[in-house]
């Protein structure tokens, strides 16, 4: 190896222990296992880079060429497992998209045994039939690339913001791994600046990659801490209201229409919102919303709208994909939220205890003809009328289909 392609590989391993570093000192302001979760990330995908790069065997000399081909062929696999089950929870797949879910679980599977069984091939123990372990392990080790790019796409298709950013990060990723293998299978005929442009995308991987998960880790805890103040958006719970919410939902319906999907519209209504104002103050009201949106949000995810329609009445939009056992199941969860007791602080009497009361109005649509004015207000006269223990007459089948569960 070369002074210049040493040094090359020396300043990706620089930047890779600053990045573990700012990874670390996240845990050290945030403990918490999102945190761990990053951290773990570079260590091993890190790794992995650093054995690929075959600078192991000039820092190391006394490091044998086939302990290092054992490395690289079990190691690649191994991180592109990892990636895949982290890039599920980061998108959150497992509650809103059972299909990438399932891919994305079988596809780590399948990365977790290819490297068990290179492993044993590399022992000695089986035979691999003349076949180069490290362009078996290249193979699938790209297969996993296509996994994670296409759960990307998908999910920012389906309106996840964050995640067109993430596809960006896969496409260092693909930059990343198939030069690292190429520069391990071959590396005489991979040039210096196609090593430095390797280099290059490897550690902007790595950077896209923990500045979304620090972005998404921050919007997770600020759900949790029920804040919010944009414009546009509810101060007390950040939920989109008015002109905004509107614009959401037609785009919401939009994105189902252009994809032949239904589109489901839940309205919740809280009955009780202000049944602790005079025990216990208004600032109680406030604290309620906020909890209610928070929990909203975090049963849903982040791909679709939830919103504020006035102070009493939550919005969410299910929109382009789920079957309707996907749906339910998601509704199922929001309510089991939004079933649990709360407690709420009065700085003169300490605290409350408070146990949501609200309807619940749902609106199948079948996106081409409904408006969104009109599709929430149908929606929330459905969750008044199950408070009241009515029955509405159903919409248009032509453009909904509509139920409503019971009062809780």
């Amino acid at each position: 190896m070369v002074a210049m392609e040493v040094f090359i590989w020396s300043c990706m391993l620089g930047g890779l222990i600053t990045l573990a570093c700012g990874a670390l000192s996240e845990i050290l302001v945030h403990n918490s296992i999102a945190s761990w979760r990053g951290l773990a990330y570079v260590l091993v995908m890190g790794s992995s880079c650093v054995l690929m790069s075959g600078l192991p065997m000039t820092l190391i000399p006394g490091l044998q060429a086939h302990t290092l081909l054992l490395l690289q062929s079990t190691f690649g696999p191994l991180s592109g497992a990892l990636v895949l089950r982290y890039l599920g929870l980061w998108l959150g797949v497992a509650l809103v998209d059972r299909l990438v879910h399932n891919t994305i679980m079988w596809g780590a599977t399948l990365l977790v045994v290819v490297s068990g069984y290179l492993a044993i091939v590399g022992a000695g123990w089986l035979e691999l039939s003349g076949l180069n372990p490290l362009l078996v392990s290249a193979c699938v080790s790209a297969l996993g690339v296509l996994l994670a790019f296409q759960a990307c796409v998908r999910a920012s298709m389906l309106g996840d913001d964050l995640a067109r950013w993430m596809v960006l990060a896969c496409a260092f990723l693909g930059v990343m791994v198939l030069g690292l293998y190429a520069c391990a299978l071959w590396p005489d005929a991979i040039s210096l600046p196609a090593k430095a442009l390797i280099a290059v995308g490897t550690v902007a991987h790595f950077l896209v990659g923990i500045t979304l998960t620090a972005r998404r880790n921050r919007h997770n805890r600020r759900l949790k801490m029920l804040a919010g103040d944009d414009k546009g958006f509810d101060r007390a719970t950040g939920l989109p209201t008015g002109s905004v919410l509107l614009a959401k939902v037609d785009d919401a319906l939009w994105r189902a229409e252009r994809a032949h999907a239904q589109c489901t519209v839940v309205a919740l209504h809280l009955r009780n919102l202000y049944s602790m104002s005079e025990a216990a103050g208004h600032t109680v009201d406030q604290q309620i919303l906020s909890a209610m949106a928070a929990r909203l949000r975090r049963a849903v995810g982040f791909r679709y709208v939830v919103g504020l329609y006035h102070p009493r009445c939550f919005v969410v939009v299910i929109s382009a994909g789920p079957n309707p056992k996907e749906v339910d199941r998601l509704i199922f969860r929001m309510r089991a939220l939004l079933n649990k007791p709360l407690m709420v602080s009065d700085p003169r009497a300490g605290m409350h205890h408070f146990q949501p009361q609200y309807g619940v109005g749902i609106s199948r649509l079948v996106p081409g003809t409904a408006r969104p004015q009109e599709v929430l207000d149908e929606t929330e006269q459905r969750a008044l009328a199950h408070i009241n223990g009515e029955m509405l007459p159903e919409m248009d089948s032509a453009t909904a289909s509509t139920a409503a569960a019971p009062l809780r």
